[in-house]
């Protein structure tokens, strides 16, 4: 079987930028926990950015859905510095020099991913001055104000008169004053003037108060679309600032703060005060990372890297061009119609799209419903769910988890539940990295409201996404519940590709009932009748599906195992995938960033293949299936094969036994595996080749399940929803046989 999906995916290569990997050992006798077997986590992360990069240089995105694919790669390299090398820094501080699975130690680590992401810089510099032509040809400028005219440059500067100086705050540096506190990823004015005729220089720090709601990073001039940055402003104004001085110099620059900071959970009294701690602690979190405008003078680079507490050579970065370009979602969020993706309309699911029935009624009559989103809208399914609960007066109980959320229909749902007399259980997560000031916002409003409000277990994060209702139905009661990949936030089902369950099948309800006990209460239940849940079962049972799928292959040949999610690095569950495709099983892994394994080995993954998807939605929902003799299982949920998530984590995952339901999740495997516009795969050495298209008018595999929902509520319409459904099915699985890539 060939590793490549396409015989034309030749065309864009992206090489994890790193020193080659070891090649395995290709005698019989080989150790499945050689080093060399594993991928970095890091690498593998740093390679799907560059796969995000790559569709602001796509000719065939539209231009400012370019601009923002720049934005979100410049964006994503931050979040990877506070974390991944921040968390390596840690490791390093602590005198750590145990090697991860691939044979690195931290040190190692950090090295290879700083000349990486030097490397990755000068790519994001040279795709912005690329995306700046082109947005110049329509008319669209960020340009210098030196530049502009005297009576243009006159208006601006009533413009910083009026609604910009008011918020600065020239800070002194010198013996008298200590050099100030820095904030996260803000950016700063490095200012050395003089008096007049003075020989003495001094040096000052001005914040760029940047805001969305006050002052944006791109101020338009005169209503149009020609821009000049909000730092450019203030250094032609300094005068103002420091009025009868004598500018010397004035340099950009930018700090990366770490934001893993790990309070004493044993000390702690209860978590949520110990989360507000971290909080704090965070804000004055070790630097990491040190951005500066190319020419700063040498000695003030020496001094900002010896204050900041880094290493001048490894820590500094020389930012060409526009620093922050997260920023440029500023410029990608114009009214341009012509310069963005045609709009993305959701469509109701079939079953709820002309029923205003109860929705209770509607999952106990039609079995279980499946929920894609953002092909789906989350308003009319997931909330309308929740929002029935609140008001059906059936309804006793509800308990749900929040990871991320916000203010809206799911907080104004619980509430309005609690005040109708429903008991209401909620577990929100304080740990979420980033919504953690979010989280606790929204645990005090609904313990505000009477709602009971519980923070998970301690060492765990709460990382499932369920929604669980009790309801008596005629004579009995009966549990409904929701079951996802993706979070309660109605901002991100509009740009993840995430799935839902809702139904109410018996034996998954009282696994939830004891899942929720065990959340609010103490012990976990030793198994589960059909969910399998992390930290206590799930890893186990998906390695023994894996050896199963070993010993039916070798009975009857058919072993298949498909994997989607976003990441795959868990060493353990790869070791298993490395021995079900070296017994011959045919392994399929869909894994949208970090992937330990490594396909195409020559007698250890000859018959595995790992794709990622780069779209213009974000790849987050998580499918597992074994074809188990024939008996296939499919399951969905919240957890990734990672070592935190299977270890630290609660995390659920629920079987879809529906046959309907499973030809949705196998269309959704068979449309992602056939892709040749979005798909990328990867080789043994962990580098990445775009697949080729037959034509332009080829869509990738988020359009055509788009297109699909809309297929779907229009053949509903005619009764013909389950016959588009298995045409579809039929159609992919042709494809994918014609390219030879099922057994």
């Amino acid at each position: 079987m060939s590793t490549s999906a396409d015989p034309q995916a030749v065309e864009a290569e992206i090489p994890i930028e790193t020193v080659g990997e070891p090649q395995p050992p290709v005698h019989e006798e080989i150790d499945l926990d050689a080093p060399s077997l594993y991928l970095n986590r890091e690498f593998t992360w740093l390679s799907f950015n560059r796969r995000v990069l790559h569709e602001a240089e796509d000719p065939r995105t539209p231009l400012l859905e370019r601009v923002k694919f720049l934005a979100i790669a410049s964006n994503n390299l931050d979040e990877f510095f506070m974390k991944r090398i921040g968390g390596l820094k840690q490791q390093i501080a602590a005198g750590v020099h145990t090697p991860s699975v691939d044979g690195r130690t931290p040190s190692e680590q950090l090295q290879e991913c700083q000349a990486a992401v030097r490397a990755f810089q000068g790519d994001l510099k040279r795709i912005y001055d690329t995306l700046m032509t082109e947005l110049a040809e329509r008319d669209i400028h960020i340009v210098r104000h030196d530049a502009l005219t005297e009576d243009t440059r006159a208006r601006l500067r009533e413009h910083f008169r009026a609604n910009i100086f008011p918020m600065l705050t020239p800070l002194a540096v010198d013996p008298a004053h200590p050099f100030p506190f820095i904030s996260n990823l803000t950016l700063n004015l490095l200012v050395t003037l003089r008096f007049p005729g003075g020989s003495e220089v001094y040096m000052a720090r001005v914040k760029v108060p940047v805001n969305k709601d006050v002052s944006k990073r791109l101020i338009a001039i005169d209503a149009s679309t020609t821009f000049v940055t909000l730092e450019d402003l203030i250094v032609n104004n300094l005068d103002m600032l420091f009025p009868g001085m004598e500018i010397d110099s004035c340099a950009l620059f930018r700090i990366t703060r770490n934001a893993i900071v790990e309070p004493d959970a044993e000390a702690a009294n209860d978590l949520l005060e110990m989360i507000e701690t971290e909080l704090r602690e965070r804000h004055f979190a070790p630097i990491v990372r040190l951005e500066i405008e190319p020419g700063m003078q040498p000695i003030q680079r020496g001094m900002l890297a010896a204050e900041l507490g880094l290493d001048e050579v490894a820590d500094v970065f020389e930012i060409e061009g526009m620093m922050a370009l997260r920023d440029l979602f500023e410029l990608a969020g114009l009214d341009r119609p012509e310069l963005h993706d045609r709009p993305h309309r959701p469509v109701d699911h079939p079953l709820l799209a002309n029923d205003r029935r109860n929705i209770f009624h509607i999952i106990r009559e039609n079995g279980p419903i499946l929920l894609q989103h953002p092909y789906q809208p989350f308003s009319t399914s997931v909330e309308r769910f929740l929002r029935t609960a609140a008001e059906d007066p059936k309804v006793l109980a509800i308990k749900m988890t929040l990871y991320r959320t916000s203010a809206g229909a799911i907080l104004d749902s619980l509430i309005k539940a609690a005040r109708n007399g429903k008991q209401v259980a909620v577990l929100v997560e304080l740990k979420a990295r980033f919504d953690e000031a979010a989280n606790i916002q929204w645990a005090r409003r609904l313990e505000g409201e009477g709602i009971h409000v519980n923070y998970g277990v301690m060492g765990l994060k709460t990382h499932s996404k369920l929604i669980f209702v009790v309801r008596r139905d005629y004579s009995q009661l009966r549990r409904y519940y929701h079951i996802g990949t993706g979070n309660y936030h109605p901002g991100t089902a509009k740009l993840y590709t995430d799935l839902g369950m809702l139904g109410c099948d018996e034996e998954i309800g009282q696994d939830l009932t004891e899942l929720f006990n065990y959340l609010t209460g103490y012990s976990p239940p030793p198994s589960y009748r059909k969910i399998l849940a992390a930290p206590y079962t799930l890893k186990r049972v998906i390695i023994d599906k894996i050896n199963r799928e070993i010993r039916h292959h070798q009975r009857a040949g058919n072993g298949l195992i498909q994997m989607k999610m976003n990441a795959l690095e868990d060493p353990e569950v790869t070791r298993a995938l490395y021995k079900a495709s070296r017994a011959g099983v045919q392994v399929d892994l869909i894994i949208r960033d970090t992937c330990r394994f490594r396909p195409g080995l020559p007698g250890i993954s000859e018959r595995a293949r790992v794709v990622s998807i780069v779209g213009r939605f974000l790849e987050h929902a998580r499918i597992i299936y074994f074809h188990n003799d024939g008996e296939e299982e499919y399951f969905i949920g919240s957890a990734d094969m990672m070592r935190r998530n299977l270890d630290s984590r609660v995390e659920v995952h629920a079987p879809v036994d529906n046959p309907e339901l499973r030809q949705e999740l196998r269309l959704i495997l068979d449309v992602q595996l056939a892709d040749s516009r979005a798909a990328w795969d990867m080789d043994a050495n962990g580098n990445y080749t775009q697949r080729t298209p037959p034509d332009d008018n080829t869509k990738g595999a988020q359009e055509i399940l788009a297109g699909v929902a809309e297929k779907r509520l229009a053949a509903a319409a005619k009764h013909k929803e389950k016959k588009v459904r298995s045409r579809l099915l039929s159609h992919f699985q042709w494809r994918l046989r014609d390219k030879n890539l099922m057994t």
